[in-house]
C-alpha cells in the first residue's frame, strides 16, 4: 500500500473578540504538499500591548524541572450537530499533545464552568481562574459550501484577560487530526517561545515473531502513535531508517539476498529508488543538513571507515582512513562538522571532525563505551548511547564533550533521535527476556530535563526510530 501524504490546508489570522485595539505580527510562508504549491499565511495577535501577555504567561523550558502550566482546552464548538464528535476529537488531540510535552497540565473538562458554546462570545475569565487555569484554548469547527472544513482556535491568557493568538484553517475533513497537531504547535510556540514538534511523524522498525526469526518492517506514524502505516511487507530485513532534514524522504537499509542495499523512500509520492548495494554497511546513511548528501560507514578489506555520497551525482568520497572501526556519523546542523564513534583510542568513544575529515578530536571521556551519536537540530547538544557495566544509557553532551548528563537508562536503551525543535528525544527500550524467552522492545520519548519519559504506543514491538522535520 503506497504512503499517502496529508491534504493541503490554508491558514488565516483571527481578529480578537475584544474591544481593545489589536496589534498583529504576520508572516507569509511558501509550502508544498504532494507537489501542490500552497500559500500559508499566519498571524500572531496580541491585545493590550505586545509585552504584557509574555510577561505574565510564559513557560521557561530551559530550566531543569518545569512545574506544568495549568491549561484548559475546551471542546471545539460545532456549527452543526454532525461535527460534534470532530470538535471533541480535535480538543482531545490538542490536550494530549500539550500534556505529553510535560510543560502543561490539562484541566479536567468536568471542572469547566463555561461551556464551549458560551465561549464563542469570549471567556468569563473569573470562571477559568476559579478552576486554576492560567491559559485557555477555545475553538470551533464548520463545513464550507465547497466541502472543506474550517477550524479556528483562540488562545487566551486568563491572568491578563486577553487573547494571545488566533488562527483559522481550511482543509479536507479527513485532515482534522493534522490540524489539531498544528494548533498544538502554535500554542506551544506562543507560550514557550520555542518551535513546536507535534505536526511531525516518526518512522521506525516494527518487529514481530520469535527472537531467532524476527520479522522487521518499516513503519510510520504521527509522533503520538496515530495514523500508523506499514511501508514494507517484511519480506526483507530492514534497519535504521533516517529522515531527510529538508524533505519528506527517508533512507533505510534492507538486506536483499543477504546483501545490504540502501533505499531512498519519498513519503509524498510513495516512490522508492535504490542508492546502491553496499557490502559491509550496517547502518543506513544519514542525510546532510541540505539533504543533498548522505554520510555512512562501510567496511572494505576488513576496515570500516566513513564516506559521503552526493545524491545528485552519486559520487562517493572517503573521509576517514584509519585501521580502527569508524561508524555512526552525523552532521552538525550547519554541515561544518561531523560526530562519529570509533575505537581508535582502544575503546568505543565519540569523536568530532571537520566535514572534510580533518581535525579529528575525541569528546567523550566517561566510563564505558559510547555509540550512535546524533547532533541536535539546534546545534547545542549531541545525543548518544552509553554502555557501562551492563547498563545502557541515553545521554547528551555539548559538542566539545562538556556537560555530559544521562537522561534515561535500562537493560537496553538505544538509538536516540531528535524532535525537530531539539528539546525532545525518541529512542527504543528493550527489556530482558521473560521466562518464556520473549523479548519486548518499545519506543519512548524523553525531554531534555530527563523528568518526562513517555511510551509511544505501537501495534507491535518497535526499534530504531527516526523523527521527521515539521511536515510541510
Amino acid at each position: 500500500m503506497p504512503y499517502v501524504a496529508s491534504s493541503p490546508l490554508t491558514t488565516a489570522p483571527l481578529t480578537p473578540r475584544l474591544r481593545a485595539p489589536a496589534r498583529s505580527l504576520g508572516r507569509t510562508l511558501g509550502r508544498a504538499v504532494a507537489g501542490v504549491a500552497l500559500l500559508l499565511t499566519a498571524a500572531v495577535l496580541t491585545v493590550g500591548g505586545a509585552g504584557s501577555a509574555q510577561a505574565q504567561l510564559n513557560v521557561d523550558i530551559t530550566k531543569g524541572f518545569v512545574d506544568p502550566m495549568p491549561i484548559a482546552v475546551s471542546d471545539f464548538q460545532p456549527a452543526r450537530p454532525e461535527l460534534a464528535q470532530t470538535g471533541i476529537d480535535i480538543a482531545g488531540v490538542v490536550g494530549n499533545d500539550l500534556a505529553s510535552s510535560g510543560l502543561f497540565k490539562t484541566i479536567e473538562k468536568s471542572a469547566f464552568l463555561q461551556t464551549s458554546q458560551e465561549l464563542q462570545n469570549g471567556p468569563r475569565y473569573g470562571d477559568w481562574r476559579a478552576i486554576g487555569a492560567q491559559a485557555l484554548v477555545s475553538g470551533s469547527v464548520d463545513l464550507q459550501a465547497d466541502g472543506r472544513m474550517r477550524v479556528e482556535f483562540r488562545l487566551w491568557d486568563v491572568l491578563a484577560e486577553q487573547q494571545m493568538t488566533g488562527l483559522a484553517y481550511m482543509t479536507t475533513p479527513s485532515n482534522w487530526r493534522r490540524i489539531a497537531h498544528i494548533i498544538s504547535d502554535a500554542i506551544y510556540q506562543r507560550l514557550t517561545g520555542e518551535e513546536g514538534y507535534f505536526d511531525t511523524r516518526i518512522v521506525y522498525i516494527s518487529e514481530s515473531g520469535p527472537q531467532n526469526r524476527r520479522i522487521k518492517r518499516l513503519a510510520i506514524m504521527d509522533q503520538d502513535g496515530a495514523n500508523h502505516q506499514f511501508l514494507t511487507d517484511g519480506s526483507n530485513l530492514v534497519l535504521t531508517p533516517r529522515f531527510s532534514p529538508t524533505t519528506q524522504e527517508i533512507t533505510y537499509l534492507a538486506y536483499v539476498n543477504d546483501t545490504p542495499r540502501v533505499y531512498l523512500f519519498n513519503l509524498n509520492t510513495g516512490q522508492q529508488e535504490v542508492l546502491g548495494d553496499f557490502p559491509g554497511m550496517t547502518f543506513a546513511p544519514r542525510f546532510s543538513p541540505d539533504g543533498n548528501r548522505v554520510i555512512f560507514s562501510m567496511a572494505r578489506a576488513g576496515n570500516s571507515d566513513i564516506y559521503t555520497m552526493d545524491l545528485r551525482t552519486r559520487k562517493v568520497e572517503r573521509l576517514t582512513d584509519n585501521p580502527a572501526i569508524d561508524t555512526s556519523a552525523s552532521f552538525s546542523p550547519d554541515g561544518s562538522r561531523i560526530v562519529f564513534n570509533s575505537d581508535r583510542g582502544g575503546s568505543q568513544q565519540l569523536y568530532v571532525m571537520n566535514a572534510d575529515g580533518s581535525n579529528v578530536q575525541r569528546i567523550s571521556f566517561g566510563e564505558g563505551r559510547y555509540a550512535t551519536p546524533v547532533w541536535s537540530p539546534r546545534g547545542d547538544l549531541i545525543a548518544f548511547t552509553r554502555m557501562n557495566q551492563g547498563t545502557f544509557y541515553i545521554g547528551v553532551m555539548a559538542p566539545d564533550g562538556s556537560g555530559e548528563r544521562m537522561l534515561s537508562s535500562g537493560f537496553l536503551v538505544e538509538g536516540p533521535t531528535w524532535a525537530p525543535n531539539g528539546r525532545v528525544l525518541a529512542y527504543f527500550r528493550q527489556d530482558p527476556a521473560d521466562s518464556n524467552g520473549k523479548v519486548t522492545s518499545k519506543l519512548y520519548t524523553i525531554d531534555l530535563t530527563g523528568f518526562n519519559e513517555r511510551k509511544v504506543q505501537t501495534p507491535l514491538d518497535a526499534s530504531d526510530p527516526a523523527w521527521s522535520p515539521l511536515i510541510p
